[in-house]
């Protein structure tokens, strides 16, 4: 029983991951789908989704603060999976307007999911002596399962109702945050946050890993948002982006939890660079090859690249920055990494795909991920200047 017990906050988060990663499945690789069957272009796909991002970017850092200074952890998970679930049917609506409203509620509220969550799993991780991988690849087991199974949906059932399937998943992960046990964080005074706060913008070091995070991650828009277009534009079918996207999402799986003995091996920085180099050729190929076989099965590479990355690169940012801000740190991580290159890749691959189709936006990628090896082959350099001293993160004690 008390083994348990102890596994308890272990198991919930993972099935936490696991019903938001079958809601991102089911939504992310088949709004752009959805859109484009309402009418509208490419570019105008990009100006919606950027515009939400946009004014996310604002909100981002409160919810970190919010969460570092009053430890609303399960209530921000919350809202960011009920808010996005109530108002989905909304997407539904047929004037330009309201949609870049909604999608501008949905993207504020669902936005602190991520850093929150990662934050929280970093600590319960280290708190049952285990890896931050081995509970995040349950998200991308659930979204590789939620893509397949969306991909058959869509192709027997309207795409407009796709709302439906996402609600369900959202609501079911509202379910299983509420349950979630308290992180065992001490009161922050508000002048420990802003000195660690400056203490991270001021590293340069830092600032050039975010750097090299935002040009590799602005990339993953042409798979997020733009591959079920791509795929289409070259003769492919919904069923063949679902499997795409099934056969990304697993990779990550072996990935996620093979980073930790990867890192061990190589580093953290090492990682990230390696990541790089995987895009770099997982870009290239598609790019060279514009064949659908040849699209889905280069997305082998999923795993060995964003998987890579973003297990190292949250390792980095919580073993870098000060216990007391962790909620922020992460917030910051992901605002860049996510919000920043969000609206960066949307914009530009938009606006490509619009003007050449998938060949010209996939060589920007390719260029945009070689830049990322730059920056963090500069980390790589730094690592023995200025180091940042490893520190403990907060464990995960009880439930309330």
């Amino acid at each position: 029983m008390l083994l348990t017990a102890r596994c308890q906050p272990l198991w919930l988060l993972r099935w936490f991951y696991l019903m938001t990663g079958l809601s991102g499945g089911v939504w992310v690789p088949y709004l752009s789908l959805w859109l484009a069957k309402d009418g509208y272009t490419s570019g105008e796909i990009g100006e919606v989704m950027a515009v939400g991002t946009m004014v996310a970017i604002l909100t981002q850092p409160l919810w970190g603060w919010l969460v570092d200074r009053f430890h609303w952890t399960r209530p921000t998970l919350l809202l960011s999976t009920v808010v996005p679930a109530v108002i989905s049917a909304a997407y539904n609506a047929p004037w330009l307007g309201v949609l870049v409203l909604v999608n501008v509620v949905s993207t504020v509220f669902s936005v602190p999911q991520t850093p929150i969550a990662d934050q929280y799993a970093v600590a319960t991780a280290h708190a049952h002596r285990t890896s931050y991988g081995t509970i995040r690849c349950f998200g991308s087991l659930g979204f590789a399962l939620g893509a397949f199974a969306a991909g058959w949906y869509v192709a027997r059932l309207p795409i407009h109702s796709l709302w439906i399937p996402f609600a369900v998943c959202s609501l079911g992960a509202a379910c299983l945050a509420a349950m979630l046990p308290v992180s065992d964080m001490d009161l922050t005074l508000p002048a420990k946050l802003g000195e660690g706060v400056k203490e991270l913008l001021f590293s340069r070091r830092f600032l050039v890993f975010l750097l090299g995070g935002l040009l590799v991650s602005q990339t993953l828009t042409a798979f997020n948002t733009y591959f079920a277009l791509a795929l289409r534009s070259i003769g492919g079918t919904p069923q063949e982006t679902g499997v795409a996207f099934l056969l990304a999402s697993a990779m990550n799986v072996p990935a996620m939890l093979a980073a930790a003995s990867v890192m061990r091996r190589l580093g953290r920085e090492r990682t990230m660079f390696l990541a790089a180099l995987f895009y770099v050729v997982r870009w290239g190929v598609q790019a060279c090859l514009p064949i659908p076989w040849v699209a889905i099965a280069i997305q082998v590479l999923h795993g060995a690249s964003f998987g890579f990355f973003y297990v190292a690169a949250v390792d980095y940012v919580a073993q870098t920055a000060r216990r007391e801000i962790q909620g922020t740190a992460q917030s910051l991580f992901n605002m860049v990494c996510t919000s920043f290159a969000g609206i960066i890749g949307n914009l530009v691959n938009g606006w490509l795909f619009h003007w050449g189709g998938p060949t010209p936006m996939y060589w920007m990628c390719c260029v945009s991920s070689v830049m990322a090896m730059g920056c963090f082959l500069y980390v790589i350099r730094r690592r023995s200047v200025g180091r940042p001293t490893r520190r403990p993160v907060a464990s995960v004690v009880k439930p309330s």
